[in-house]
């Protein structure tokens, strides 16, 4: 396959794979509800500065373990954990999405913005998702898919503000980000399987 095709390929899949599975999650409702009484434009900044160098760890790290272990055992840990992320979507409890937002200083927003995401996000399902395609995928393609896919979801908090909250039925998205995530388990296994 041409280099542009797997990075293009590489990007739309992670893209999907990390849109669905933070929609509701907490780092959108941290921008939601800092969005809520602060202007937009540090906080929209600051997000796209945390996950830019967050994923630029998990897909280093994706790609030392992509050459570290053979196919076969990437695709079957890549396969039970992206199971794992669907069934925990479907069927576990939710998480504590009401947290609550501490005020902070117009002057100090991008500080704490940019930590609150990235303290948020670190080794959070979606970041293990990305070192996990990075190892089988194009490493520039997972990180500009998840990295778009993070800027998204947070520009839709913002936008949407908190009074749209309470529209949103959670439960839903988080049926669909499981469904999406036991999909590529799925073609993870019939890949393995024709190893």
């Amino acid at each position: 396959m041409h280099e542009s095709t797997l990075l293009v390929s590489s990007a739309m899949l992670t893209f999907w794979a990390i849109f669905l599975a933070e929609m509701g999650d907490k780092s959108q409702l941290v921008c939601m509800a800092l969005a809520a009484k602060h202007r937009s434009k540090p906080i929209l900044l600051a997000a796209v500065c945390a996950f830019s160098i967050l994923n630029l760890v998990a897909v280093a790290l994706g790609v030392s373990l992509g050459n570290w272990f053979s196919e076969f055992w990437i695709t079957l840990v890549a396969a039970a954990a992206f199971a794992y992320f669907g069934l925990t979507s479907l069927f576990g409890g939710e998480e504590d999405e009401d947290e609550e937002i501490s005020q902070v200083s117009s002057r100090r927003l991008f500080i704490n913005t940019f930590l609150l995401l990235f303290v948020a996000e670190l080794g959070d399902k979606t970041q293990l998702a990305v070192v996990t395609l990075s190892t089988t995928n194009n490493m520039y393609g997972v990180w500009i898919g998840a990295t778009t896919a993070l800027i998204g979801t947070s520009a839709l908090g913002i936008y949407a503000g908190r009074r749209w909250l309470s529209k949103i039925d959670m439960g839903l998205l988080h049926k669909i980000s499981g469904t999406f995530f036991i999909g590529l388990a799925i073609m993870m296994l019939i890949t393995l399987i024709r190893l």
